[in-house]
């Protein structure tokens, strides 16, 4: 899978084409559970700067920032800006899972604004029984959702033939979202290697984490009701 460019804005980062796997074109909301996806986007935020260079793994699950310097790419800054500065606190780390919770909602926000000053989608703004807001966000004037749902059908086909197919694969799985873009029995036994992978990638395995402690946390209110 070749890395996707963003109509003139730079490339698409990992995070931003998962984005666009995860939402209805028409709908604008996510196809997929939301939380889950954030989960997903924290990750490969952070799979994007350990292969700029920024920061490693250590210790299995420990993250920590061996360079500093910005990306260039507002997704990635954000994200690099929200760890743990070596220059002020040196040998500062943080659990994976743990900045993966903490950074979701504020990396998904980071990715929307991008897709949007890429003409990718367009932001709506709506009221929930005419009280509560919230924002859809439908395709824009240039459709990215299509062909990045094209390029990882054609990854999977393939066998996922590099490194970002990899990753943006085992994010998916990480997060359930490869039950919808592979549904069915045909898709099932690639969906069992999709997990296996997903175990295998670091950045993946810490979103995976914070999934199933949502998925704990929940049986056990439902099983106290």
């Amino acid at each position: 899978m070749r890395d996707p460019q963003g109509t003139g804005t730079g490339a698409l980062t990992l995070p931003e084409e998962l984005l666009l796997l995860a939402l209805d074109p028409v709908r604008g909301r996510p196809i997929s559970n939301p939380k889950f996806l954030r989960y997903g986007l924290a990750g490969a935020t952070l799979a994007d700067l350990e292969a700029a260079g920024r920061i490693q793994c250590e210790r299995g699950d420990r993250i920590s920032v061996t360079n500093p310097l910005p990306t260039g790419d507002p997704v990635l800054d954000g994200a690099l800006a929200a760890l743990p500065d070596p220059g002020k606190n040196r040998g500062a780390r943080v659990k994976a899972h743990r900045w993966v919770r903490t950074a979701a909602r504020p990396m998904q926000e980071l990715c929307l604004r991008r897709l949007e000053e890429r003409g990718a989608v367009r932001r709506e703004a709506r009221r929930a029984l005419g009280l509560f807001p919230y924002a859809r966000f439908p395709v824009g004037s240039v459709d990215l959702t299509g062909p990045a749902r094209a390029r990882f059908r054609s990854a999977i086909d393939a066998g996922l033939p590099d490194r970002r197919s990899c990753l943006l694969a085992a994010h998916a799985s990480a997060t359930d979202l490869d039950t919808k873009l592979l549904p069915g029995s045909s898709f099932r036994s690639r969906r069992r290697d999709l997990k296996r992978l997903a175990q295998q990638e670091w950045t993946a395995k810490a979103a995976h984490h914070a999934v199933q402690m949502d998925k704990s946390a929940a049986s056990t209110a439902g099983g106290a009701t």
